[in-house]
């Protein structure tokens, strides 16, 4: 008999919130085990506990690379003012015909990892032609070691990090096999894209951060985007910024929907770890897409 996987209701809150730290950069591994091994029971327990909290990639996939029904590559666009390229993965309906609605897929504080590059194909599978960009390119990219991407995580420069993603969402509204409309859909680390780059570009056409850092106040009358907003309601680290946000964005007369997902915690969308929930993403995966066909034609 199959064992059901695991779910956040089978941990200790506090083992969540120590999980939380650890995957953002303010604990460190060995710190993480060290304050898990009081409610594990010994330091050996709290590496199983660790390792029964982090991504399992396989299990997880959805869409498997070589589905016959898209088309992938890896694809660049020139980053800003002539340094370098901005890298990342491409995926499009194997049968589409004519230009496609378009999404930038931002990843979540490790890089693009397995899990994202399937998130980026099940978008495809929708429609969409997809690219999720890789902001450890500049660092060799996604190393394939989730602590090892934390780490270089830690070393880009945010300022050139940021411009990049502005970059690659340019590329893609003159990139011929769109249609022009681009929107942004994006997660934790992402989902704070999602929100600067709808403050940058006028021309955005749609945006859905998923418990995501919000941006400055003083920015939020430059959005001209619709957004689709999700947040986890066990999640106050991000949720502590959203009063202010929803009022910034009701005072600039933004068009915007907002759900918090009850009972769920940061992550929820992440199939690969313990902290996904199944009917909160699914919710949040059906309103996402419907969102971005009716915005991006």
């Amino acid at each position: 008999m199959k064992t059901p996987p695991l779910s956040s209701r089978d941990f200790q809150p506090e083992v969540l919130q120590l999980f939380d730290r650890y995957v953002h950069g303010d604990l460190s591994r060995r710190g993480f085990l060290d304050q898990a091994s009081r409610y594990a029971g010994s330091a050996a327990a709290a590496t199983a506990l660790l390792a029964s909290l982090s991504p399992q990639f396989a299990q997880a996939q959805q869409v498997k690379a070589d589905d016959a029904r898209l088309q992938t590559r890896r694809l660049s666009f020139p980053s800003v003012e002539g340094s370098g390229e901005v890298k990342g993965y491409l995926a499009k309906p194997a049968a589409a015909k004519g230009r496609l609605p378009t999404v930038l897929v931002v990843h979540e504080n490790r890089g693009l990892n397995p899990h994202i590059e399937d998130i980026t194909r099940r978008l495809a599978l929708e429609g969409f032609l997809a690219f999720a960009p890789d902001a450890l390119a500049p660092l060799g990219g996604y190393p394939g070691d989730e602590d090892k991407a934390r780490e270089l995580f830690g070393k880009l420069d945010a300022s050139k990090t940021r411009a990049d993603f502005v970059a690659a969402a340019r590329g893609l509204q003159s990139f011929a096999e769109g249609n022009g409309r681009v929107g942004v859909l994006g997660f934790c680390f992402g989902g704070s894209i999602a929100n600067y780059l709808a403050t940058q570009m006028p021309d955005l056409s749609a945006a859905v951060p998923f418990y995501g850092g919000q941006p400055p106040e003083a920015e939020v009358s430059k959005i001209k985007a619709p957004l689709l907003i999700h947040y986890a309601e066990q999640d106050e680290r991000i949720n502590v910024g959203w009063p202010k946000y929803e009022a910034a964005l009701k005072a600039a007369g933004v068009r915007y929907e907002a759900h918090i997902y009850p009972g769920t915690q940061h992550g929820f969308n992440n199939d690969t770890t313990p902290r996904y929930d199944t009917a909160a993403a699914g919710l949040a995966w059906q309103r996402t897409v419907a969102f971005l066909k009716s915005n991006l034609g």
